[in-house]
């Protein structure tokens, strides 16, 4: 992909206009990283560049953008500018093509205000931009209130910058942040949504968690995780402290790489515990009966809220509700294991549930069952095709309906308990035992 940019920007300067690779793969760049994508900003005009680049696409010509396409990559060419004043906190009323200067001073931070010449390998740098990298400072181009007075979402940005690049944020920039928390508020849901996938599914996510509580954000977006603070839980069983400290530790103990509805089934599948908890008169033992069944309900609501799809939604929800029933799996018969265990969202609800364990009592011997049972069902299909239908069950004198639904079930729990595996055992056994 370098190489198609390196592409553009000679195709570029050939034609008289200055050209340069800018922002975040320039920053990653200089931390010897592999960038993601390479963006080109240049002197020439949108209308110059599409001349220049036959195809090209107009998909923000307005603020000087456009995407070029070479060698199968897509390259996005933005012209040198200046933004005009920023009435919604997000896009400016207007824009006006500058000098590289000027386009880096109009930039969020240091560390992404950078440009790089790769035909003469140079740093061009006015923003003392290449000092924060190598000090590995996250800091706000200019006065930092007026940077995310421009673009709200900076605010959550500087937080993600921090978290992924593991960087610390200036004094300044960090006093800003936590001033204008506030505002954060106005930023849309999907662009929030987008800020906090990229911060919780790093491997540094708990910093990045930590950062949102300590700087007001999480109070905005996530505020249900506060109320979590101070929610005592049974110390037999929970010797770590409350539901906040649980859910933060459970955070710490994922391994680097997870789905993102694992990552989110940790953040809430105790979220409705400060909804449900109760102190039994007799014993004085703190109970949250209900919690999961609640909780997978507060899940949708949350996420919903946050604009997240539905495939994203369903498999944290099951997880969330069914994350109790890893206490009962001793006495649970095989054909109820193994309908838990063909379910799409195992992995994450076993993953959830080491994850509990660790964060609490340190307990993993429902976990190891588990695991053992994994092996033992390994040799031949959880669910394997039903042995009778239907149509089988009619032909023995039954009517469609709930009733049948059940017997087909019943059956099909023998036939995965071991206890039959012919079309004739399953018809015998439904003549004993689910007569019509």
């Amino acid at each position: 992909m370098l190489q198609a940019a390196t592409h553009v920007i000679r195709k570029l300067r050939e034609n008289g206009h200055q050209a340069l690779l800018a922002g975040g793969c320039v920053r990653d760049y200089l931390l010897g990283k592999e960038p993601k994508d390479y963006d080109v900003a240049t002197s020439a005009t949108p209308q110059q560049v599409i001349a220049l680049f036959p195809g090209a696409l107009t998909v923000g010509a307005h603020f000087g953008v456009v995407i070029v396409k070479r060698d199968g990559h897509q390259i996005e060419v933005a012209t040198f500018r200046t933004d005009g004043s920023y009435k919604d906190g997000r896009r400016p009323e207007s824009v006006t093509f500058a000098t590289a200067e000027e386009d880096a001073q109009r930039r969020d931070f240091t560390v992404n205000g950078l440009f790089h010449d790769p035909v003469e390998d140079r740093i061009i740098d006015y923003v003392d931009g290449q000092k924060d990298v190598h000090a590995k400072v996250l800091r706000a181009i200019g006065d930092p209130s007026l940077r995310f007075a421009e673009d709200r979402l900076r605010l959550l940005r500087a937080v993600r910058f921090a978290t992924v690049l593991d960087f610390e944020i200036e004094p300044a920039t960090w006093q800003a942040v936590r001033e204008h928390a506030d505002a954060i508020t106005s930023v849309s849901a999907e662009r929030i949504r987008d800020e906090l996938i990229k911060i919780f599914l790093h491997p540094n996510r708990l910093r990045g968690f930590d950062l949102l509580m300590d700087s007001g954000l999480m109070d905005r977006v996530l505020p249900e995780i506060l109320v979590l603070k101070g929610v005592e839980q049974p110390p037999q069983w929970h010797p770590e402290g409350d539901v906040f400290i649980h859910t933060r530790l459970m955070l710490s103990l994922l391994p680097e790489q997870v789905s993102l509805p694992l990552v989110l089934s940790v953040l809430l599948h105790d979220i409705a515990k400060p909804a449900t908890f109760t102190v039994d008169e007799d014993t004085g033992r703190i109970r949250f009966n209900g919690h999961d069944k609640l909780g997978a309900e507060m899940t949708g609501d949350i996420l919903r809220r946050l604009k997240f799809p539905n495939d994203v939604i369903e498999p944290t929800q099951v997880a969330v509700e069914n994350h109790m029933t890893f206490k009962d799996v001793k006495k649970m018969r095989d054909s109820t294991l193994k309908r838990m265990m063909a379910r799409p969202t195992w992995d994450d609800e076993l993953a959830l549930h080491r994850v509990d364990c660790l964060g609490s009592n340190g307990l993993l011997d429902n976990y190891e069952f588990m695991k053992e049972k994994a092996e033992e069902f390994s040799q031949a299909p959880l669910i394997p095709q039903p042995l009778i239908n239907g149509r089988d069950l009619m032909e023995l004198g039954w009517q469609p309906g709930k009733a049948m639904g059940a017997a087909l079930t019943a059956v099909q729990n023998a036939q995965l308990e071991g206890q039959i595996s012919t079309r004739e055992e399953a018809l015998e056994w439904v003549r004993v035992n689910c007569p019509p």
